[in-house]
């Protein structure tokens, strides 16, 4: 490998990739990426929901796969309301959906007939209102 080559492999890259972007663990601790996911899932409100993939958009980065990873490896910690963070169809979370559930009736979250998915139209949250 000649000098030049060997040189540019030490620097940092010209872009950012989508990738490195949404990292979701640096040396085993959350990115800052992940960070601001649980930054945005603790200011969701009892009784209020977002989709996986609205939290991306919330943040501005990554998808709802992502945001699904970022809350599977640093979402347990006791104050974040992970169980408020749901699929698109208005499941809950796919790992604990019993324990989800028991979280979101308790949080007073709408939820359709039969107590199995949340009532999107009414639980959603945008991110900018009160709750």
């Amino acid at each position: 490998m000649d000098a030049q080559r060997a040189e540019r492999r030490h620097e940092p890259p010209l872009s950012v990739s989508a990738g490195l972007a949404t990292r979701i663990s640096v040396g085993g601790r959350p990115s800052p990426y992940a960070m601001t996911v649980l930054e945005a899932v603790t200011r969701i409100p009892r009784g209020k929901v977002m989709t996986y993939g609205d939290v991306a958009e919330y943040v501005g980065a990554g998808t709802g796969r992502t945001v699904g990873a970022v809350l599977s490896r640093h979402g347990h910690d006791d104050d974040v309301p992970w169980h408020r963070v749901i699929r698109s169809t208005g499941e809950p979370n796919p790992t604990a959906p019993v324990e989800a559930l028991r979280r979101l009736a308790a949080d007073g979250t709408a939820l359709r007939p039969g107590g199995e998915r949340v009532d999107l139209a009414v639980a959603r949250w945008d991110g900018r209102t009160a709750g």
